[in-house]
């Protein structure tokens, strides 16, 4: 039996990118990565292949650190544009957030 998904992906397909702080005070920023996990000594991040969305042999490998070496990881998404006025509610309060 093969289940199907049903809904929108949990990141859309837009690539984001993460920050790393790293010992002696130097940051990377790893362009095009869609996630990372710590393999053995490293942490390595991957960009998922052909609309997948986890991470097995198809993913490629982007860059990979000495765990030991890593301070702090950010996740950073692009930003949203909202385009016009915002519409209101009945209550006259503007939406944060408009789903696309």
């Amino acid at each position: 039996m093969v289940f199907l998904p049903t809904g929108l992906p949990i990141y859309g397909r837009h690539m984001s990118r993460f920050n790393v702080t790293l010992a002696a005070d130097r940051t990377e920023v790893i362009e095009h990565a869609d996630a990372y996990q710590q393999e053995g000594p490293l942490t390595t991040f991957f960009a998922f292949a052909g609309g997948r969305e986890v991470i097995d042999s198809w993913s490629s490998r982007l860059a990979s650190f000495r765990t030991a070496d890593v301070l702090a990881v950010r996740r950073v998404e692009a930003a949203v544009e909202i385009s016009g006025d915002p519409e209101f509610d009945e209550s006259g309060v503007a939406p944060l957030l408009r789903s696309a």
